[in-house]
């Protein structure tokens, strides 16, 4: 409002002025005329006037001449000149000034410098992907040297690193969480979706400058460059451990296929061959890592160190992976009995409890309960719900499109609120096939199962007719979804300089939804290791390593190497972006 009135009064105020200018002018050119014109009128009179008879004189007078002369002229014309030449200048320049001013009102603003603009939606969309990627990497690096480090000063000194990686997680996981949202259309707006991809992008920048902070706080903690000598004993200890479990996990993975088949043991299919891969980098690195210890060249010596750490760190992922799987399966087949019996009987009292309400109807002889009530007047008039052996009977479902609830039928199982009851039946019976089907495949004479997988169908099969996720079917889900999560967590690490960004937000998404709905969490971490499997395919091995015996290529797919030089390059570290790769072995390495 405040602008419209600028803009309404400054106009009239000037267009008052201007006639007062001009009347100036005139007045200031009017009065110079009269100084140029007075002398003359009063000097040159043409009326002759009658002089009084006296007595002659001696001598006549000479004639008098007339006493005005072109400096009394040119005084008066000097003074309106000036005059007129300061009004038209003042009136120019007030003119001009109007014109070009910036206030309301005052007329078009005088062109400035371009104004900064926000980078193009697909600009910033690249970036996100790409820092995410980036920052994933830079977490799961810290996290690993950070172990060797606790191994050796204990988990108090070490904290003060632990947090930084904690909160650089925590980052990452809202960068995840954001850009998720981002590619499910989450914000709708264009300017808001163009805000989240910035906010994507200062996120991972955040990771990494938390990370950054505590990188030269950490060196100094390990001190390597100083002398490796405990470090490397610390690596090689656990270097050796691992070397012993590798081989038991070679046979561990042979049993389990024979026990259970090929498609159970698929997760860690080739986890053998690639911790000896890293077991071979190890040896390799932990030995030039001695040899440049004891020939003087520190820091080659503990850039050595840090890629035999990458190595055994990656080592104890596959063989942790095995071992983890062996007990998962085990786990797996002692409740697939209890959860199929569970499942049978939570169908069969679902069936009873539709049964039982279609029974009752009286008005809509089609549907499982009565209609829900279109307004709070016929919500008043209705009876109230009657209460059940396991407490007061829950609200229904409203008409705004809620998840419907469940109606208590007995301890176990529940009834969906307004659904149709054919499409009740439907659901049942083909959980009953389901069920039947698994039951066939795990009875001992059909041979080897997947015990996750019967465990995943019985539980995807009883979801949609309601059962209640209590007891053995809550711990069958969970199995489920942390086996899954667990799994796609160990392929992406290991396989990190290949895998893209899409993978790792599906599996950012799936540890967030684990302890709230695993069913959810189970079904994008699958999606996340498919992902993952298909960038490492599409990546392929486009870097040859001028020693591939020492495991050069493992390294640089498993992101222990950044692939900068011909040899591999230097080893990642703990750090963000600006401590990543800084570590390079000296000349004589």
């Amino acid at each position: 409002m405040t602008a419209s009135v600028f803009r309404a009064v400054r106009p009239r105020r000037a267009s008052r002025r201007l006639p007062g200018r001009v009347a100036h002018a005139v007045l200031c050119g009017a009065a110079g005329l009269v100084w140029l014109v007075l002398p003359g009128m009063t000097i040159n009179s043409g009326a002759a006037v009658a002089l009084p008879q006296t007595c002659p004189v001696a001598a006549t007078a000479a004639p008098r001449q007339d006493e005005t002369s072109p400096g009394y002229l040119a005084l008066p014309l000097v003074a309106v000149g000036a005059a007129g030449v300061l009004a038209g200048y003042g009136y120019v320049r007030r003119t001009r000034r109007a014109r070009t001013r910036t206030t309301p009102g005052g007329g078009p603003a005088p062109p400035s410098a371009p104004r900064w603009s926000p980078p193009p939606s697909d600009e910033l969309g690249g970036k996100s992907t790409e820092l995410i990627a980036l920052a994933d990497d830079w977490v799961r690096t810290s996290r690993e040297e950070l172990g060797f480090a606790e191994a050796r000063f204990g988990a108090a000194a070490v904290e003060p690193f632990a947090r930084a990686v904690r909160e650089a997680e925590a980052e990452l996981a809202a960068a995840c969480r954001m850009r998720e949202r981002y590619d499910h259309g989450v914000p709708a707006d264009a300017a808001a979706r163009r805000q989240a991809l910035a906010g994507v992008v200062g996120r991972c920048e955040e990771a990494g400058r938390l990370l950054d902070a505590e990188a030269a706080a950490f060196d100094e903690l390990r001190g390597l460059e100083r002398g490796p000598g405990e470090a490397l004993e610390v690596a090689e200890a656990r270097f050796r451990k691992l070397a012993g479990r590798t081989g038991t996990a070679a046979s561990t993975v042979a049993g389990l296929r024979e026990r259970y088949g090929p498609a159970a043991v698929a997760s860690v299919t080739g986890h053998v061959e690639q911790a000896k891969d890293r077991l071979l980098l190890a040896t390799s690195r932990l030995n030039r890592a001695r040899q440049s210890a004891d020939s003087g060249n520190l820091r080659a010596a503990a850039c050595h160190l840090r890629v035999a750490e990458g190595a055994v760190a990656q080592i104890a992922v596959f063989v942790h992976g095995v071992e983890r799987l062996a007990e998962e399966l085990s786990t797996a087949e002692r409740l697939v009995p209890a959860a199929l019996s569970g499942a049978e009987a939570d169908l069969e009292a679902i069936r009873r409890a539709a049964e039982s309400a279609a029974a009752q109807l009286t008005g809509d002889p089609d549907r499982t309960t009565a209609p829900v009530p279109d307004s709070p007047k016929s919500a008043k008039s209705r009876k109230p719900a009657q209460r059940t052996a396991d407490g007061p009977a829950p609200e229904t479902a409203t008409a705004s499109g809620e998840a419907p609830a469940l109606v208590p039928g007995t301890s176990s199982a529940a009834v969906p609120v307004d659904v149709a009851a054919g499409e009740l039946r439907a659901r049942v019976t083909h959980a009953d096939l389901e069920l039947a089907h698994v039951r066939v495949h795990t009875e001992p004479a059909a041979g080897p199962y997947d015990p996750l997988d019967a465990l995943r169908r019985i539980v995807r099969a009883t979801a949609p007719v309601g059962t209640r996720r209590a007891g053995v079917l809550s711990a069958a889900e969970e199995l489920v979804a942390r086996s899954a999560v667990a799994a796609a967590d160990d392929f992406v690490g290991t396989h990190r300089a290949a895998v893209g960004a899409t993978a790792r937000i599906r599996l950012a998404e799936a540890l967030r939804l684990l302890p709230t709905d695993p069913q959810t969490a189970d079904t994008l971490a699958r999606q996340a290791r498919d992902l993952a499997e298909q960038d490492v395919r599409l990546h392929g091995n486009p870097y040859t390593a001028t020693d591939p015996s020492a495991g050069a290529t493992g390294a640089v797919l498993g992101g222990i190497l950044l692939a900068e030089d011909p040899d591999g390059g230097p080893p990642a570290c703990y750090g963000g972006p600006r401590t990543r790769g800084r570590r390079r072995p000296g000349p004589a390495a």
